[in-house]
Order: structure tokens, then C-alpha cells, then sequence
């Protein structure tokens, strides 16, 4: 992510501008209502899940939760980069609402519909279909099982408008567009729609102070993971080194693993590169611990 992007140059794709957007209970319906293809009476945004009401929160989602009057409960999310097991992922999703659900007392039986829904910037199937939708059929019968959940990728990259509604096909353009594009008139109602809330979220200081503080946590969340991986990185240096030496005990396998201090770990690459045996290596390891 560009450390130096202003929210003026964000388009709806981004997962800021998504998130804003989309926390719209009207904007959130009738995106629904395109993505599903059933009319849905009334939405209701769990707004306390949203990055942008917590910007305090480490472990960044970036999706929308919302249910319908019917207790249906729908995921989605913006997927711009292509990313392996978003099969997975979807069930993780599908799992999680369900947990959440179960913990509140529900039985298996009050369950509610459950959709998990990917905005792609990409064919995620290479099919060229603007919508793919799955459910669970029994492979021997064709028969549905009808456990109530139904995964739907959207695609930017489709070529069927004469098999989707022209609204979806107008929206998935509209994401799929570059900044300049982003603001034409695409002659669609729900597109004008989503053009106005971007205009008055880029206007809006709040807004651009919400975003510049999300920044700075990715920002730190980012240089927290390279310093993890420099550690662990230098971690299995040290193991590479030793195992050449004979076999490493678990025990002193899960203390250089442990350990997070980048001095003592340099400490120890050099005793490792230097030791004529693990004992060796461990007996002197025991003098820098001690120091």
C-alpha cells in the first residue's frame, strides 16, 4: 500500500473507501438484493465489526457483516488481488457466522441463511461469468442439501451480460474502473448512488482522519511482521547451522525459536557458525543467556 495515498484518490475498491461506502444500510441493501437476486426487505449493519468504528483494533477486517428481516446473515468482501483458497476462506467465513450464532443459544435448527459474497477484480474462475454461485448437492444425486449456505464470487472480468441483471453488470464496471473512469455516468441509479457517498466521504474530515490512522496501523502492523520475520528468519539460520552438526534436542530447537531478542540471536548465529558440536553450542549458549 502507498504510505502516501490520500483518501481523494481512493476508488470503491479500496478497501477504506469499500468499507465507508458500503456501511450504508440503503447502499448495503441494494447491492444485496443485485449480488442475490431476490428482493430484501430490510438490512441491518453490524457496524461494531467495521475497521471504521474501531480503527483501534489490531487484526484488520475489512468486510461488511450485515442481516436481513429474515435473519439471513451475509459476508462480504473486496477482493482486488487474486489469492489462493478463497474456497477456504469462504468457509471460514460461513463458519464464523455460524459459531457466532451458536454461542448466542441457538440451535442447529434456528440457523439462518448464511451467504458469503467476494467482490473480485479478477476471474476467480477463469469463465468469464460475472457471477459464479455454490451451494452444497450431493455429488451421486444432484439433490441440494440445503444447509442454508451459499458462497457467491462476483467477477469484474465477465463477458455474460445477457445472463446477469444489466444493474450488476454496470456495478461490476464501475469496480473494475480506474480513478478517472470512476466518476462517468454509467447511467445506472445504484451507481450514482455509491458516486455520491464517495463524494461526500472524501470531503469529509472525519472521514480523512479515520483513514490517515488506518494507514498508520497498517503502516505499523506491516513493519511489525518484517521485524517478526527477520527474527525467525535468523532463528533458522541458527537451527540450519546445528542440524549440520548432528540432531538438535527439542528442547534448545524451541528456545532459539523462542527467543526475540536480535542481539542474542546474533549472538548465537555466531557461536552456531563456530561450534564443533549442538553440546558445544549449547553449553556456550548458556553463558550468553547468563551474561
Amino acid at each position: 500500500m502507498n504510505q502516501n495515498r490520500k483518501l481523494a484518490q481512493l476508488m470503491f475498491k479500496d478497501n477504506f473507501m469499500f468499507g465507508a461506502v458500503m456501511v450504508n444500510e440503503e447502499i448495503c441493501q441494494d447491492f444485496l438484493e443485485l449480488a442475490v437476486g431476490f428482493p430484501i426487505e430490510r438490512v441491518e449493519i453490524s457496524k461494531e465489526k467495521s475497521m471504521i468504528y474501531h480503527p483501534e483494533y489490531h487484526g484488520i477486517r475489512l468486510d461488511i457483516i450485515a442481516r436481513d428481516e429474515k435473519r439471513t446473515h451475509y459476508n462480504v468482501e473486496m477482493q482486488v488481488a487474486k489469492r489462493p483458497h478463497l474456497g477456504k476462506r469462504a468457509r471460514y467465513y460461513h463458519s464464523q457466522m455460524d459459531m457466532e450464532l451458536l454461542l448466542t443459544g441457538e440451535d442447529y435448527a434456528a440457523l439462518p441463511a448464511s451467504y458469503v459474497i467476494f467482490i473480485c477484480d479478477f476471474d476467480p474462475f477463469s469463465s468469464k461469468k460475472y457471477r459464479y454461485t455454490f451451494q452444497n448437492i450431493c455429488a451421486e444425486t444432484g439433490r441440494p442439501m440445503n444447509d442454508g449456505s451459499t458462497v457467491i464470487f462476483l467477477s469484474t472480468c465477465g463477458e455474460n451480460e445477457a445472463e446477469v441483471p444489466e444493474g450488476l453488470v454496470h456495478f461490476l464496471k464501475f469496480v473494475k474502473a480506474d480513478l478517472a473512469d470512476s466518476i462517468q455516468d454509467y447511467q445506472d441509479s445504484f451507481v450514482r448512488k455509491i458516486q455520491e457517498s464517495m463524494a461526500r466521504i472524501k470531503s469529509s474530515r472525519e472521514m480523512e482522519e479515520r483513514f490517515m490512522l488506518l494507514e498508520e496501523l497498517l503502516r505499523e502492523e506491516r513493519a511489525e511482521g518484517e521485524a517478526k520475520g527477520l527474527v525467525r528468519g535468523k532463528a533458522e539460520g541458527i537451527l540450519l547451522l546445528l542440524e549440520d552438526l548432528g540432531s538438535v534436542p527439542d528442547g534448545l530447537r524451541e528456545k532459539i525459536l523462542e527467543e526475540q531478542d536480535m542481539d542474542i540471536l546474533s549472538k548465537y548465529l555466531k557461536l552456531a557458525a563456530h561450534a564443533e558440536s549442538v553440546q558445544e553450542f549449547a553449553d556456550k549458549a548458556k553463558n550468553i543467556i547468563n551474561r
